[in-house]
Formats: structure tokens, C-alpha cells, sequence
């Protein structure tokens, strides 16, 4: 049995809510996103956390990374999202950390900028980007952490891709239930905004179409009063601009163009 492919709104209404936490470290990102995911579920929404690559990474090797090892690490997390994001029926896509934090490492522990543009360009692809506040107490977590005197530096080159990025994101504070609470007014907020941003996008997807299928019938009518051949055609394509109106559906320049002189 033939089926048709997904129309662009289908597509749009399937594409999970891709959720960014950032923040330096023993900053509650990994503890947000479970309660996150635990909210969604009790929501009766479909929800799904890519854990930290570099978590992974460094109980499997029992040491950090070097500095040419950072790239890897880097685009293996934006894959771990890619992929989690084709999950079926998935509603939210929360990712505890993402390539902006290794990038921004990268450049804190080695003075390397190289990884920002790569990692700005995923970043951009998120929702949401909820930044964690640094009220939260430093706790050592074995080999990952380096020490509370690099969580101010390092939140602060995190606002800096961020800004340099083009990325809007919110400041996560308080303790507990406080922060969850805060955490998913931010994400409501998110979801209400892509809501007005996709029905504006699926509108001006149906005025598009609405214009393809009146140049359509415009050119098909111009053709019937006019013996045309295929040479006229390609001299005189009809979607080019109107010297004057700059419509491209513009009855008027259509005809012009047709008979081969400005509008």
C-alpha cells in the first residue's frame, strides 16, 4: 500500500523539544536532567536525557583528556543528540551538556578556540538553553572536577559563546524543587514561543504554496492565449523579480515577461 511522505507540518509537529543544559562544573546539570525527564513523564510526555559524553570517557579511560582528544569527545556528544532526537514519538530531548561546554574547555584548559564554531552551529539547533546557576555548593566528583575556583571563569566563557553564538538562554538558580520549578517555567515559556513560531512558519509555508499554485495557473493561461516555445521559456524564465513591483507572482510581470519586455 502506497503511502504519501510526511508533510513540512507533520515534520514540525513531530520534531522533539530539544532542551540544552549548561554550566560549569557542580552546577546540578546532571541532577536537573533526570528530575526534567521525571516531570515529563509524569506529565504523560515522552522524555529522553543524552548523558555526558565526557562522564563516559573518562570511567572507561581513568584519566581527562588531552588537548587533541577534544574534538572527538565533542561531535560524539552532538551525535549522542542527533541520534536521540530521531527517537519515535520522543516530546522532550534533554541533553546534559552539549558541545559548547567541551569547546569552552577546550579553550579554559588548553587555549584552544578551535572548537567554538562547530559547537556554536549545534547549539543553535536547541529550543532551549538553560545555563545553571553557580548557587549551588561544589562537590568533587572524582576525576572530572578541577575545583570551585574554575566555576566562575568557566561560567563566564559560557556566557561568552553563548552571546557570540546568537543563543538565548536562561539562568537556572535556587536549590532542590526550587530549581526544577524555575527550570520548567523556562521550558513552558520555550514550548509556548515554538508554538507561535511554527504556526507562523506552517503559514507562511501555506501562503508559499497558495503563490506557487496562482503563477501556476498564471503562466498555464498566458501560454494558452500565446503560442510560446520552449526557447522563449528559458530566455524569459517566470520566476524572475519584477523590475518594478518585485513580485515574482505578479500577473502583470508574468505576461510582461512572456512577451519579452519589462513590466
Amino acid at each position: 500500500m502506497e503511502t504519501n511522505p510526511p508533510s513540512l507540518a507533520q515534520n514540525l509537529a513531530q520534531q522533539p523539544l530539544k532542551i540544552a543544559l549548561l554550566g560549569a562544573e557542580s552546577t546540578g546539570k546532571t541532577q536537573l536532567s533526570q528530575a526534567l525527564a521525571d516531570a515529563a513523564r509524569q506529565r504523560g510526555l515522552h522524555a529522553q536525557v543524552v548523558p555526558e559524553v565526557l562522564r563516559q570517557w573518562c570511567d572507561q579511560r581513568g584519566r581527562t583528556p588531552q588537548a587533541h582528544e577534544q574534538q572527538a569527545i565533542a561531535h560524539e556528544q552532538a551525535r549522542c543528540v542527533d541520534a536521540a532526537a530521531q527517537t519515535p514519538g520522543l516530546d522532550w530531548l534533554i541533553a546534559d551538556t552539549t558541545a559548547l561546554t567541551i569547546a569552552v574547555y577546550s579553550e579554559f584548559l588548553f587555549a584552544d578556540p578551535t572548537l567554538h564554531p562547530f559547537a556554536a552551529t549545534h547549539q543553535r539547533q536547541f529550543h532551549i538553553t538553560l545555563l545553571m546557576g553557580l548557587d549551588m555548593p561544589w562537590v568533587a566528583d572524582g576525576l572530572q572536577r578541577d575545583g570551585p575556583q574554575v566555576r566562575v571563569p568557566v561560567d563566564g566563557l559560557l556566557r561568552q559563546a553563548l552571546a557570540r553564538a546568537q543563543v538565548s538562554y536562561q539562568v537556572i538558580y535556587g536549590l532542590g524543587e526550587q530549581r526544577v520549578a524555575q527550570a520548567l517555567r523556562a521550558i513552558e515559556a520555550a514550548q509556548a514561543l515554538r508554538a507561535i513560531n511554527a504556526a507562523q512558519a506552517l503559514r507562511a509555508i501555506d501562503a508559499a504554496q497558495a503563490q506557487i499554485v496562482a503563477t501556476d495557473s498564471i503562466a498555464a493561461l498566458a501560454i494558452s492565449t500565446r503560442a510560446v516555445s520552449p526557447f522563449d521559456l528559458n530566455r524569459h524564465p517566470l520566476s524572475a523579480l519584477c523590475a518594478q513591483c518585485g513580485d515574482a507572482a505578479c500577473e502583470r510581470h508574468l505576461f510582461s515577461a512572456l512577451l519579452g519586455r519589462a513590466c
